[in-house]
């Protein structure tokens, strides 16, 4: 394994979920937007050409909001990994790291660190399956190698 090495990795299955309900809502607010047309009911009102603005604007901000899904990925490299979940992003070196985790069931992956915590790695989601895994045995062979060097810079003084 070269120091240089980079591995990126995505969510597959969600993505492709995320994408597709975004322009579904999308497609769906825009229908809505052009019926909106003539009075409100049996009131005084009648709808706008703004009120059909908004409608389309409800769902660009809604379609945006799926896509905040999309976000998640994991990059990691001899010196650390970076986690940018669906609102956070890490960076952490190795030496704060203490395993990568998948545990039986769980959603997706985990950091675990020296303090106890526990990062999740939303982007090594249980829903891609071997993707996943493949993602997660990457992670722990660089964690490893980064134990290897500090196993071997001790011996030697």
């Amino acid at each position: 394994m070269s120091d240089t090495e980079l591995i990126r990795l995505k969510p597959r299955r969600i993505r492709v979920v995320c994408w597709a309900s975004a322009v579904a809502l999308l497609v769906v607010f825009s229908l809505v937007a052009t019926s909106l047309t003539g009075a409100t009911g049996e009131g005084y009102g009648t709808f706008q050409r703004g009120d059909q603005v908004a409608m389309v604007g409800l769902g660009v901000l809604g379609a945006l909001g799926i896509l905040l899904f999309t976000r998640p990925r994991v990059e990691a490299d001899a010196r650390g990994v970076r986690v940018r979940n669906v609102l956070g992003s890490y960076e952490l070196p190795w030496e704060v790291v203490r395993g990568v985790r998948f545990d039986r069931g769980a959603p997706w992956a985990s950091l675990e660190l020296h303090d106890d915590d526990l990062l999740p790695m939303v982007a090594l989601q249980a829903a891609d399956k071997e993707i996943a895994v493949d993602g997660v045995r990457a992670l722990r062979r660089l964690h490893q190698a980064h134990l290897s060097r500090l196993g071997g810079a001790s011996t030697h003084p």
